[in-house]
């Protein structure tokens, strides 16, 4: 698997910390393994949103990575419901559902961003930076931008 810098949150330089909610394990573990590719660290894991919004109360993540279609509550909702208890929630959405009208309604809910599954280790680690802005670092980068 090609190699990243570490993301690293920018106000204490430890690892970023998510929450992983898909349905299917084997779609959970492999995130997981990108995730950690990323230098970050599973906070918690949900296989539905009804978990996944008791997860992110229980861990406080920085990045929720989240499926759409799952039994009990769907991730937009769940998502919705993150975000209007949690307003600097950062949600990315991660389905194989990558209808126009979901990623909208996703968006409108209060997720950051979207990704298309098959998950690209790239596409993920370009979108987990966007989302999290100023608040992360790449520890490759950081050295060099604290000699400026």
């Amino acid at each position: 698997m090609e190699q990243f810098a570490a993301l690293l949150r920018s106000k204490d330089k430890q690892p970023v910390r998510y929450l992983v909610v898909d349905d299917s394990v084997f779609a959970r573990k492999n995130i997981t393994k990108m995730i950690e590719t990323f230098g970050g660290q599973v906070a918690g894991e949900a296989g539905d949103g009804c978990t996944a919004i008791t997860e992110y109360d229980r861990t406080r993540p920085d990045v929720v990575l989240m499926d759409i279609t799952m039994p009990q509550m769907e991730g937009i909702e769940a998502a919705e419901r993150i975000v209007r208890n949690h307003p600097e929630a950062r949600v990315i959405m991660v389905s194989s559902v990558g209808y126009q009208e979901n990623i909208v309604t996703a968006l409108q809910k209060g997720a950051r961003h979207f990704v298309q599954k098959p998950v690209k280790p790239e596409v993920l680690y370009e979108v987990i930076k966007y989302v999290l802005g100023e608040d992360a670092v790449a520890a490759a980068g950081a050295a060099a931008g604290e000699k400026q």
